[in-house]
Order: structure tokens, then C-alpha cells, then sequence
């Protein structure tokens, strides 16, 4: 298919096999994401990855956590946390702290810098979700959201 086609010359184009075209749609959502994402509104355009954007979620909902249970409760290797976070504590975003429990360990924890960044990037995105839903139904964005969530839980629980 060419990158050149209008949105409904693509849509046309998509396969007829309801699995094809779910899986073809899904492909064309993780790229639109990505551009959407780097089109981000306001200040915060293209100002934050994924993988930064997760764990910051992750430590904002979780507390100050070890590398072990913050890989696991994401679903990565701790070496690839690891290397995620190395960035963010170079920044000031995160912030390596004492375990209270081990004196030897640390644990991460989002810094007041990092809660404040992802709290801007959060606002920008939330915007862009308005915006591309403006005018969907309450209850489409819901259902939507839903599926969504979902999906990506089956996603989780087919994992190796």
C-alpha cells in the first residue's frame, strides 16, 4: 500500500478478512501513534518517548520501587530498565534513593522534577486525545477505551 493514500483511499485498500484487517489496522494505529505523538499540542510536542513515559507513569503510581519489581511489574528485563532509567536519573527526572529495607540497594523514585514534566506531558496528550475524539459520542470514547484496555490485555497475557 502506498504511504500516499487519503485516509479513505486506505481504508478502501484495507483487507476484507475481518483477522487480516484487524491486523492491518492495528499496524496503521501503532504508526499514526507514533506521528500523533511526535505532532503532540502545545509545548510538550515530541518532548518525551515511550519507554520514558511508562516507567514515569509506573513510579508515579507505584512509589519508590527496585529495578527487579519495576521490570517485572512492566513486563521488561531488568537490564532494559536499567538502561531506560539511566537517562531519566541523568535529567533529574528520577531520583536513586535509599531502601529502607537494604542499605546496600536503592530504589527508584520519580523526582518532583519528574512528577512535574509528566504531569505536562500528560496535560499535552490528554489535548491530543480531545482533539482526535472531538466529536466521537461519549459513549464511543468509552467503549473505545475499553476495548482498548482490553486488547492490550490480551496483548499482556499472550506474552512468553
Amino acid at each position: 500500500m502506498s504511504e500516499n493514500l487519503s485516509p479513505a483511499e486506505a481504508h478502501s485498500a484495507a483487507p476484507t478478512d475481518l483477522h487480516d484487517q484487524l491486523q492491518y489496522q492495528v499496524a496503521i494505529f501503532a504508526r499514526r501513534v507514533e506521528q500523533a505523538r511526535i505532532g503532540a499540542l502545545g509545548e510538550q510536542r515530541n518532548s518525551m518517548d515511550r519507554a520514558a513515559f511508562l516507567l514515569l507513569n509506573r513510579l508515579d503510581r507505584t512509589g519508590a520501587v527496585g529495578v527487579k519489581a519495576l521490570a517485572q511489574a512492566m513486563g521488561i528485563d531488568s537490564s532494559t530498565v536499567t538502561r531506560q532509567v539511566a537517562p531519566l536519573v541523568d535529567c533529574g527526572l528520577v531520583e536513586r534513593v535509599p531502601n529502607p529495607d537494604d542499605g546496600r540497594a536503592v530504589l527508584l523514585e520519580l523526582s518532583e522534577e519528574g512528577r512535574q514534566r509528566l504531569q505536562e506531558v500528560r496535560a499535552s496528550r490528554q489535548e491530543l486525545m480531545r482533539v482526535l475524539t472531538d466529536g466521537w459520542p461519549e459513549e464511543d470514547q468509552e467503549a473505545f477505551c475499553r476495548l482498548l484496555t482490553r486488547f492490550n490485555l490480551a496483548i499482556e497475557a499472550h506474552r512468553p
